[in-house]
């Protein structure tokens, strides 16, 4: 995957990590060892013979003629909704247990506040089969991993995003769906996610995605717990840490918290803004981890809320 992303085989440094393995795991390093060293070997070539490429969602799409936006919006949930039956055997798209809708183009995979969105989309648009598929997907992720991970690819599993499930659930109730206190469990346990570590905060400590301010009151904040290059943006974090006068691995970690925001990127994550044209030299200024966000903090709120009416 580095040599791949090094040598810019892709215009979108996503792609390659969306590639789904032809052969089983076990088989595709040794061959790469085998015939990286020989004469004229051709890195683009054993990609595509050793992996399926991803077909962008909605590709070729085109709406018939007059169509009004609502109808086009309509016509265009069957396109993009994904079955997870047809998912590729051997590639990174976590299982799931129902249809979900995909936000289209290089975006193949079930997001999570993003889906919130498309939930409300649905809502309006008539199709709560959807709706509730949806919601129990992200139950099912909770009750699998913990919390539910920035969207559906294995290489998501050290973060999250904004914690929307209570809203989805409310959305539900709200749409002949079962009722929000079906998923209390779930928003009790990613209300643990989120608090993990609150017990032993001491004022001025930090752990994780908590914040334990002067006066002892504690906050939330975005956090990944790995600090390396994202898998699906590898070129573009180690160029932006290349120009960071601080550690790689501090610049990788907020890149990360920023990308769990959903705000990826915004200019409210960067110590400063220089007068640059250059947007890795930007970024590198960013600083996540060390802000308590007002709206996560005013979600966390929403889900204590939720938990407590529905107890």
């Amino acid at each position: 995957s580095a040599a791949v992303q090094r040598g810019a085989l892709f215009d979108d440094t996503n792609t390659s990590v969306d590639c789904a393995p032809r052969h089983d795991r076990e088989e595709t390093p040794p061959a790469y060892r085998r015939e990286c060293t020989a004469a004229g070997f051709d890195l683009g070539e054993f990609v595509r013979r050793h992996f399926e490429m991803v077909t962008p969602a909605a590709k070729g799409y085109v709406s018939p003629p007059g169509q009004r936006m609502a109808e086009h919006i309509d016509g265009l949930w069957d396109v993009l909704t994904r079955h997870p039956s047809r998912h590729p055997k051997r590639g990174s798209a976590l299982a799931l247990p129902h249809p979900y809708v995909v936000p289209g183009g290089r975006f193949v995979e079930m997001y999570y506040w993003d889906s919130y969105f498309t939930m409300l989309g649905l809502s309006a648009s008539g199709r709560h089969d959807l709706l509730h598929a949806m919601t129990d997907n992200f139950a099912y992720l909770i009750d699998t991993f913990g919390f539910v991970p920035n969207g559906t690819r294995t290489y998501y599993l050290s973060r999250s995003q904004p914690p929307v499930f209570a809203l989805m659930a409310d959305l539900c109730e709200t749409c002949r769906g079962q009722g929000a206190i079906c998923y209390v469990p779930q928003l009790l346990r990613e209300h643990a996610f989120w608090m993990e570590g609150a017990a032993g905060l001491r004022p001025g400590q930090t752990h994780r995605r908590l914040v334990c301010l002067p006066d002892g009151a504690v906050l939330n904040r975005f956090w990944d717990d790995r600090d390396t290059p994202r898998e699906e943006a590898w070129r573009e974090d180690v160029a932006t840490a290349a120009l960071s006068d601080r550690p790689a691995q501090e610049v990788y970690r907020d890149v990360r918290a920023a990308a769990e925001s959903g705000w990826d990127f915004s200019s409210r994550w960067l110590a400063h803004m220089p007068h640059e044209t250059n947007r890795l030299r930007v970024l590198a200024s960013i600083c996540t981890t060390r802000i308590e966000p007002v709206d996560l903090n005013a979600l966390m709120h929403k889900l204590e809320a939720s938990i407590a009416r529905l107890a």
